[in-house]
């Protein structure tokens, strides 16, 4: 029995980590959605250990026919809410659901236990033991989810594997209280169904992964694969390639060239030096390919905290036609980890550095909006160092716009404080997203009409071009907005407001 309340603390844990990172994949905004489903649970756990006392007879039969629904609801979890998300475009009521529903069996189970094991020891060690391999098991858990369930199994057949597991302990189970089951026959049949419908299920999961995936992306799919960081799902519909991560577009092939002409050329052109550059972000390596454009660039340190892009990018042939070889390339060096943790850690300066991380829309992004994360970059950029950060629309989310240009304008130097950062705010038309916008940076004032690409093959960015793309029209100039800090997080409530008022 302490060996079967291990294995059902592990799958509780897991069918709580599925709903949370399930949500946050379609959803976005992770620690809400987290926090939601956290609580939903933690609720749902204490009605059900209520519900535990009016069970006051046969309570082996309950523990059995507990973990076979446990194994039915927990198992096809995820399935069932790709489902209600592609399919029936009403996902929260059925999040709420199968939370409460899971959370409820859950509980019942742990008073379930202590009370059949009344018979082998006092009630203080039953509870002691009972709640340490609880724990235990919540650990091991929280360890296995993100490091190898997620990367080798994906979300669909975690879901099926630990339903699976829960029917097993509800077999061994059955197999140890045979004597006393009371309705062993039909919890055997049940058993049974339920086993062969996880396991075939299992076997299918990349079938029902295709007719999700199908739903929500237009086109073919080329790629699909859930890293411990995110999901990343790679499309063609009629020779346009598309990169999707947690269902959010990150580029289109047909006009992707304007958003990384845009966001690397102005800063490499008005840069005293070049020689040394740093992305952060950019693990398709677009950006690279632009700045390797440029002759005078001697290194370039590409920064993204998941392998599993970087390895994409240099394995596929269609990702390295359309980024021209750029992350094989000798110059350049591609590291994967966190960007402020690379930037805490480095001793290197360099002459530009480019920021192209995907956008604020909750604080674990945001934390990399800040002036604590500014500060880093600018504690790594040589004394006449430029940077340049994608900063969303200006258009869509305008106040978040505005909050990343005035807090990199609020960002001090860590060895010379009264020494402030110059910004250059523009922006540029991208189809595929609208208007876009960037903020340049440097210690000394910029001017985009000094923008010079002679020798510098581009599709959209021209000297005269990149010279017009500082004016803001009056529905996207400048307002009063906050700084973005650890402390506050003003960002991501502004980008939420921001696109929520266009696409409701």
């Amino acid at each position: 029995m302490l060996v079967s309340t291990f294995a059902i603390a592990v799958c509780g844990l897991v069918y709580e980590l599925l709903a949370g990172t399930v949500s946050s994949y379609l959803l976005g905004d992770s620690v809400y959605q987290f926090s939601i489903v956290i609580g939903l649970f933690m609720a749902a756990m204490g009605f059900g250990s209520y519900l535990s006392r009016f069970v006051t007879e046969h309570l082996t039969d309950a523990f059995v026919w507990t973990q076979l629904l446990v194994g039915i609801a927990g198992g096809f979890s995820a399935i069932v809410l790709f489902f209600a998300f592609s399919h029936l475009d009403n996902y929260e009521p059925f999040l709420v659901l199968l939370s409460v529903v899971i959370g409820t069996l859950i509980g019942v189970e742990i008073p379930l236990v202590i009370r059949m094991l009344r018979d082998y020891q006092v009630l203080k060690l039953n509870v002691s033991n009972v709640f340490t391999v609880d724990y235990i098991g919540a650990l091991l858990a929280s360890l296995l989810f993100p490091l190898v369930l997620v990367p080798h199994l994906g979300l669909i057949r975690t879901g099926l594997f630990f339903g699976l597991l829960n029917t097993l302990v509800a077999c061994v189970a059955m197999y140890t209280f045979r004597a006393e089951l009371k309705s062993f026959r039909w919890a055997a049949v049940f058993g049974a169904a339920v086993a062969a419908t996880l396991a075939i299920s299992f076997a299918g999961a990349p079938w029902f992964t295709d007719r999700i995936n199908a739903r929500l992306y237009a086109g073919e799919i080329l790629h699909a694969e859930s890293t411990p960081y995110q999901q990343i799902v790679l499309t063609r519909s009629q020779g346009i390639v598309n990169l999707f991560l947690n269902g959010a577009l990150q580029f289109s092939s047909i006009d992707e060239y304007r958003y990384h002409e845009a966001l690397v050329h102005p800063a490499l052109a008005l840069s005293r030096h070049r020689e040394r550059v740093l992305v952060l972000g950019g693990g398709d390596g677009l950006a690279v390919r632009e700045i390797l454009k440029h002759p005078s660039v001697e290194h370039i340190t590409l920064v993204d905290i998941d392998p599993a892009i970087t390895r994409l990018f240099r394995t596929n042939h269609l990702l390295t036609a359309l980024n021209r070889g750029a992350l094989l390339d000798p110059k350049v060096d591609v590291v994967n980890a966190d960007a402020a943790k690379f930037l805490e850690q480095t001793d290197k300066l360099f002459d530009v550095v480019i920021i192209d991380l995907p956008d604020p829309h909750d604080i674990p992004m945001s934390r990399l909006y800040t002036r604590w994360f500014y500060t880093l970059v600018r504690a790594r950029m040589s004394a006449h160092g430029t940077l340049v950060t994608q900063a969303t629309s200006p258009l869509y989310a305008r106040k978040a716009y505005w909050s990343i240009v005035e807090t990199i304008s609020a960002t001090s130097s860590p060895t010379q404080p009264a020494q402030p950062l110059h910004v250059m705010p523009y922006h540029a038309y991208v189809p595929t997203f609208g208007d876009w916008g960037f903020v340049l940076a440097a210690t000394r004032r910029l001017d985009l009409d000094a923008v010079s690409l002679d020798g510098i093959a581009t599709q959209f960015l021209t000297a005269e071009t990149a010279a017009r793309l500082a004016f803001f029209p009056p529905d996207m100039r400048r307002i009063p907005v906050e700084v973005n800090t650890l402390e506050d997080h003003a960002l991501p409530g502004y980008y939420e407001a921001g696109w929520a008022k266009w696409y409701r």
